[in-house]
């Protein structure tokens, strides 16, 4: 998601390759149904949330801690208290887990969205003192030049202020990368469409986990159609291709998948036309 002031995660440690994982649940966002499209036009789309029969979007806002021999390791950071009341609640969830904001090594960033950045910040200061940020390259070199705001409508703005916001409060402590290993362990896959250099992040294992950020947003309706997106979608038809070709290779590998909108682990699974997100 981008703008807008726009579900219970897992409360276990679950063990990916080297690392263990574990969801932290910053809250719910809700917003009307008129914030999804369909690649087929306004009947496709009318067909679809027929099927899905429900009145309005309600998703789950995630982040993830993972511990391993290199430390705390973030994917993400959540809103923060930017977003009101119901978002904001991963560092409670953080301390619950007995983690403090300054034992955090380093917080790697699927996307420059303020539901997976703004939770990186305490007012003027950095919250995760110690962290270095690992961002992908093609998503900080768009929004941290000002020369693209005038080129990306106004509610896709929020990634430009939002990276305006890490330069100032982690300078000299920002690594952007390209997509490929990033950490042992842990490699970046490129899926842009919903914005320039959306990536997710694969955790290498005898079970590997993929934590793809916001490839599906909404994860019945859009892997049994993933035609469907959001307004918030930098590039539709992107995003739609990156979504289609995620879901096609984390069926293809036996991958576990989760994300910043998805609950729990799930599996991947062929389904008809479309694909079924499965409890792993």
């Amino acid at each position: 998601m981008d703008d807008g002031k726009t579900s219970m995660a897992s409360t276990a440690w679950r063990r990916f390759g080297s690392y263990e994982v574990l969801t932290l649940d910053d809250g719910v966002f809700e917003a009307p149904l008129d914030v999804l499209i369909h690649a087929d036009g306004e009947a496709a789309r009318a067909a679809a949330l027929a099927r899905w029969g429900k009145p309005k979007v309600s998703i789950v806002v995630n982040c993830f801690a993972l511990r391993g021999p290199d430390g705390i390791t973030l994917v993400d950071a959540g809103t923060g208290p930017s977003w009101g009341e119901a978002m904001g609640h991963a560092p409670a969830a953080m301390a619950r887990a007995g983690i403090a904001p300054t034992q955090v090594e380093r917080v790697l960033i699927t996307h420059l969205h303020g539901d997976h950045a703004l939770g990186l910040f305490d007012g003027d200061a950095a919250r995760f003192p110690n962290a270095e940020l690992i961002v992908p390259e093609a998503d900080f070199g768009f929004f941290g030049n000002e020369a693209n705001r005038a080129r990306t409508p106004q509610n896709r703005q929020g990634g430009f202020a939002v990276t305006a916001a890490v330069k100032a409060r982690y300078a000299g402590r920002i690594r952007p990368v390209a997509p490929g290993l990033v950490r042992p362990g842990i490699t970046l896959l490129p899926l842009p469409g919903h914005t320039v250099g959306h990536s997710g992040y694969l955790i290498d294992g005898e079970e590997s986990l993929l934590l793809w950020g916001d490839a599906l947003h909404l994860s019945d309706l859009q892997a049994s159609d993933p035609d469907i997106g959001f307004v918030y979608d930098f590039d539709a038809a992107s995003a739609r291709a990156s979504r289609r070709t995620i879901l096609a290779r984390a069926a293809g590998e036996g991958w576990i998948v989760s994300g910043g909108h998805i609950e729990g682990f799930r599996r991947v699974a062929e389904n008809g036309a479309g694909y079924e997100l499965i409890a792993a």
